[in-house]
């Protein structure tokens, strides 16, 4: 495996996507972090081409962890890995989607693996609700 772990941000609104994405980027210039926010004509939901092309442009061969807002933005992307051939591809599950997508970017900053970065966001893993 090669590059650092990658990041994408599926959200059902652009903005937030966007929003989460300029907060990183004002820390960490060389973490790949990509989003998929809003439909493909830019409403409010969740697009699987969106999160698809999110997905390569994250993805350098050390994996990719993916961070949602609702659960049928979980759904679309449990949708698209199902259909793509992705290795080590993760969804982060109950993780507070600012804080943990954060979390992961600083954690892949330093260079850490994927099942590392697991390790540290689940910490915050929010309870069942």
């Amino acid at each position: 495996m090669s590059g650092k772990v990658g990041i994408v941000i599926v959200s059902h609104s652009v903005k937030i996507a966007e929003g989460v994405y300029d907060l990183i980027a004002q820390v960490m210039e060389n973490v790949p972090v990509a989003t998929a926010g809003g439909t493909d004509d830019g409403e409010i939901g969740t697009s699987m081409e969106k999160i698809q092309q999110a997905m390569k442009a994250a993805d350098q061969g050390a994996g990719v962890l993916f961070f949602y807002d609702l659960g049928s933005a979980k759904m679309r992307t449990e949708m698209v890995l199902e259909v793509n051939d992705i290795e080590n591809a993760y969804i982060a599950e109950r993780v507070p989607l600012v804080e943990g997508t954060y979390l992961a970017a600083v954690e892949s900053n330093m260079g850490k693996s994927i099942e590392q970065i697991k390790e540290a966001i689940m910490k915050y893993q929010l309870p069942h609700m």
